[in-house]
């Protein structure tokens, strides 16, 4: 493992840490704002792990606004009793980005804790699939996980499903679509940057049941 690899897997790790502390101090609560939940798992991650910048914008939806992609507006949502609640983070740690999502659930609803589930064995089964394609494109891989989401009886939520990540600010395309993971994007994952290093890649997997109002969200480094 090169030392890029190595400080992009301890960014993951801090991040990970980051989110298992939102849980253990109970900072899921019903009764608060997104915004406000927001702005607290920013004051621990500064206060705990140093992060004194993120370089996307911190994301947390709950209820309905589970079912909303990444660019999309959003109201600002008190969480209730029985939400599904997003978190997507990209705190910086030094001079490495980390980029992390996971869904919780406040409750024990059967189907909401199943969509949960699937999302991550979704993450598992589409990182599988890259590591056993050499030579997989971006477009294919976003075609492989999107079809998981109708075989568990669900819809994809978004029309990427990852992007580039690295030393901060990660490579910039001359086009958008270039480097993320979309349908018809010809990029091969394994392609290397301008400078011939390897390129790092974030898998995002967001499943939706637009009938029933939710959905949930997972994201983490593919590439290792």
């Amino acid at each position: 493992m090169n030392a890029d690899s190595h400080v992009l897997l301890q960014a993951q790790g801090r991040a990970a840490a980051l989110f298992e502390a939102v849980v253990a101090e109970g900072l899921l609560q019903p009764g608060l704002r997104e915004s406000e939940l927001a702005k607290a798992i920013a004051a621990l991650g500064k206060q705990r792990f140093g992060v004194r910048r993120h370089w996307h914008r911190k994301i947390v939806r709950s209820g309905p606004n589970t079912l909303l992609a990444y660019a999309d507006g959003v109201s600002d949502r008190v969480l209730e009793d029985g939400d599904l609640v997003v978190l997507d983070f990209g705190p910086v740690f030094g001079e490495w980005e980390a980029d992390y999502g996971r869904t919780y659930l406040i409750g024990t609803d059967p189907g909401k804790q199943q969509l949960v589930r699937d999302v991550e064995e979704a993450f598992a089964a589409g990182k599988a699939h890259y590591q056993r394609t050499p030579d997989l494109t971006a477009g294919a891989l976003y075609d492989h996980v999107s079809a998981l989401a109708a075989a568990k009886g669900w819809e994809f939520g978004a029309r990427t499903a990852g992007h580039l990540i690295g030393g901060f600010p990660h490579e910039q395309p001359p086009s958008g679509m270039r480097f993320s993971i979309a349908h018809g994007n010809t990029t091969p994952l394994n392609a290397p940057d301008a400078h011939g290093r390897r390129r790092h890649w974030i898998l995002e997997v967001h499943f939706v049941d637009r009938a029933r109002g939710w959905g949930a969200f997972v994201e983490e480094l593919l590439t290792l």
